[in-house]
């Protein structure tokens, strides 16, 4: 898999690796932050995020301009790496409970600009280090390898999150509970107590009474609130990683890091530039505005994980497990069986020297005795926060994207491997099957008007293998999607627009993202099933269409 690639992927991919872990460590708790804290409800929650996160994709347009006419790639990727880091300290200073909201909306604006310097260019900086001839042939199979270091910082986000949270509150002396920040903000504004709340309170103190109530409620409220701010703190780290091998790797990709306009600028690189008629122009930008009109429906569905399904995983779905389901929510559970499973299978495979063989074995056995260990240190019943049901979708990016890499390759071999747009399609597909899982899940269960806010009576909880197998379907129509999208923009865009049409991409994911704001109203419009019908249909839909327009995609492709 790792074969025959510049090193310069490895810079991306591990600059990437570390930025992602931290915006997704941020993304894992982002809605139940802003909801524990301000007391949001969840249609002003899908505004704000949908907001932010259109913000945040829309801005790799104006970075991709930057880049292409003014400062390159590697410096508007250098400045972008800086200035997010300060959005993330910024983010992660602690302020009391229902203080700082227009501090909040300040960081995450500073967030907005150095992403949007960063993630376009960085794309942009990869796609030029295969225009090489010797390394064209494997562009998609490069952006698969991309597209896993950025999940594989995105699934330790939630169990960082996690663990950092737990580990504030715990100094509170409390724990998570997924009821009390709605009852404690609802019993604040009102005074008037749910039924359930004061016996709710009380399994965190047992000596809160209703005198007491408004107190309990103030102080757990910014005991989790100050737990989010130093979640977010890991974020700086991250990015403070990034900086570092971004910086001190730069020979890997140097040959790279130039423009077409910086190339006519220089004797030396003036006879790479690649002029292109303005009808090739034209036909390249219409099919890459297909591609991203086709994408926004995608990630507005895609990205619920964020805000529907997360409230579903809240307020729907069973907040413990037993213990072999509980080896899915442990990502130091997981981790042991899938290098376990690596270790298997370099010992059975063919062509493997002894030393490989040996090697193999002994990764197979420490890591499988490793796991049993862990397994049998698990409780008969395991509890589990929402967030952490968002570290499914990059565990199984990890897991499946050597799978996916093989199958296209054989396919290769074949003769028979789909085009990029194909892919497209196809992943739009298994998006709308995996949406299915969650109408069949949602049959009976009252909708969010009907339970007020509020987490759903016990006896209503569905499993949480409903999101589980959800994830994984979306996982596999994400490996279809989304790195055949970036490789298929950074095949075709025009050299003088390398930057600019990455940045459109992402601009395009910013519209999805703004659209999220649909989920949400629709939560508290629509019964449940409902809801999940709707992105199921845009999906179908979007997939129609861009089957009928893929002999115009597919033919521009192999033009390019």
């Amino acid at each position: 898999m790792f074969k025959g690639h510049p090193k310069g992927l490895y810079v991306a991919f591990f600059t990437n690796m570390g930025e992602r872990f931290g915006f997704y460590t941020m993304i894992a708790i982002f809605t139940l932050f802003l909801q524990a804290k301000y007391g949001i409800n969840s249609t002003q929650l899908g505004l704000i995020y949908g907001i932010f996160m259109a913000c945040l994709y829309f801005f790799p347009m104006v970075g991709g301009l930057i880049a292409d006419r003014v400062l390159g790639y590697g410096k508007t990727i250098s400045i972008g790496i800086v200035v997010m880091f300060i959005g993330y300290f910024l983010l992660a200073i602690p302020s009391g409970h229902g203080a700082g909201f227009g501090f909040i909306v300040g960081a995450l604006a500073v967030i907005v600009v150095g992403t949007g310097l960063f993630k376009g260019n960085l794309q942009a900086l990869v796609g030029n280090l295969y225009d090489d001839p010797k390394y064209s042939s494997v562009r998609d199979r490069a952006f698969n390898i991309f597209y896993m270091g950025i999940n594989i910082g995105a699934m330790f986000a939630p169990t960082a999150a996690e663990l950092i949270s737990n580990n504030i509150l715990k100094a509170f002396h409390f724990t998570y509970d997924a009821r009390i920040p709605a009852l404690a903000n609802e019993f604040i504004r009102t005074n008037v107590p749910d039924a359930s709340y004061l016996s709710i309170a009380q399994t965190q103190d047992s000596s809160v009474t209703m005198a007491t109530l408004n107190q309990f409620s103030s102080t757990y409220l910014d005991a989790l609130g100050r737990s989010y701010h130093w979640a977010f703190s890991a974020a700086c780290v991250s990015l403070l990683i990034s900086m570092m091998v971004f910086w001190i790797f730069r020979k890997h990709y140097k040959q790279a890091d130039m423009t077409e306009k910086q190339k006519s600028k220089s004797e030396e690189h003036k006879s790479q530039v690649i002029e292109l008629t303005s009808k090739q122009i034209r036909e390249r930008l219409i099919a890459l505005f297909l591609v991203f009109f086709v994408v926004i429906f995608f990630w507005m569905s895609f990205q619920q994980n964020g805000l529907c399904m997360t409230l579903f995983a809240r307020d729907y779905t069973q907040p413990t497990v037993g213990k072999f389901t509980n080896l899915f929510f442990d990502l130091f559970g997981l981790l042991p069986i899938f290098i376990s499973i690596a270790g298997f299978i370099y010992l059975v495979k063919k062509g493997s020297n002894s030393t490989g063989r040996i090697i193999g074995g002994l990764v197979f056995i420490v890591f499988a005795v490793l796991s049993v260990l862990r397994f049998t240190g698990y409780s008969e019943i395991n509890p589990f926060t929402p967030q952490k049901f968002q570290h499914f979708n990059p565990f199984f990016i990890v897991a499946l994207t050597p799978l996916i890499i093989g199958l296209f390759a054989w396919l290769n071999k074949k003769g028979k491997e789909p085009s990029s747009p194909r892919k497209i399609g196809i992943g739009m597909l298994i998006t709308a099957v995996a949406f299915t899982v969650l109408i069949f899940a949602s049959m009976g269960l009252p909708s969010p008007k009907q339970l007020g806010g509020v987490v759903a009576p016990s006896n209503l909880l569905v499993s949480p293998y409903f999101l589980i197998v959800t994830y994984f379907i979306l996982t596999v129509a994400e490996l279809f999607l989304s790195p055949m999208g970036i490789s298929f923009v950074s095949r075709v865009a025009p050299p003088k627009y390398k930057g600019t049409m990455q940045g459109f991409w992402f601009a395009a994911t910013g519209i999805g993202n703004f659209l999220l704001f649909v989920g949400a109203w629709l939560w508290g419009f629509l019964p449940l099933w409902g809801l999940w019908l709707v992105l199921a249909v845009c999906c179908l839909l979007s997939a129609a269409f861009i089957f009928s327009v893929m002999k115009r995609l597919e033919r521009t492709s192999n033009a390019a």
